[in-house]
């Protein structure tokens, strides 16, 4: 009886945190450009200043969830995509924006999609706003299967968006 009322709980939490998440993304076409990581905020998102410009662009990887920086597995995830990108020039296809102005897209550092690799090392969900599944679903599974990232420990982590139902956003003011 506790693991569906949890697997009810997760399947509601999926589908009403993200019910703002992205505008119009799959109306517009995407824009392709080339930047650098100033910034990694946290597992999903990251600052990339574009050639010519001082005024970084937050951008949130798009079909990914990484946990939250207060959630256990969050440094971890922060630090993967510190690895990952930091300092590195990237390419960015722009898929439109998010309800909070970020950017919402696919990051690339030499060829490398980066929020398929943070989903294979385990760092990140495969997420995709309104229908869950993304086009990382089976790297997710590959990763939990391999007990990769926060897959490794004994109990199943709990995903961002239901930890963000239950405590919020670690930026909470």
């Amino acid at each position: 009886m506790r693991a569906w009322v949890f697997g009810w709980a997760l399947l509601l939490g999926l589908g009403s945190v993200f019910a703002e998440q992205v505008k119009s993304t799959n109306q517009a076409k995407a824009e392709v450009w080339t930047g650098w990581v100033s910034w990694v905020m946290d597992g999903d998102t990251v600052l990339v200043v574009r050639p010519g410009q001082k005024e970084p662009v937050k951008l949130r990887l798009d079909a990914v969830d990484a946990p939250e920086t207060c959630q256990p597995g969050g440094s971890a995830a922060r630090d993967a995509m510190i690895a990952l990108a930091l300092r590195k020039p990237v390419q960015v296809q722009s898929l439109g924006h998010d309800s909070y102005g970020r950017d919402i897209g696919r990051l690339s550092v030499d060829g490398v999609d980066v929020g398929a690799q943070m989903v294979r090392s385990g760092m990140a969900w495969a997420y995709r706003f309104r229908t869950g599944r993304g086009p990382y679903a089976a790297l997710q599974r590959q990763a939990q299967k391999e007990k990769r990232g926060v897959f490794a420990g004994h109990e199943a982590p709990m995903s961002p968006a239901l930890f963000r139902k239950f405590n919020g956003s670690c930026h909470a003011s």
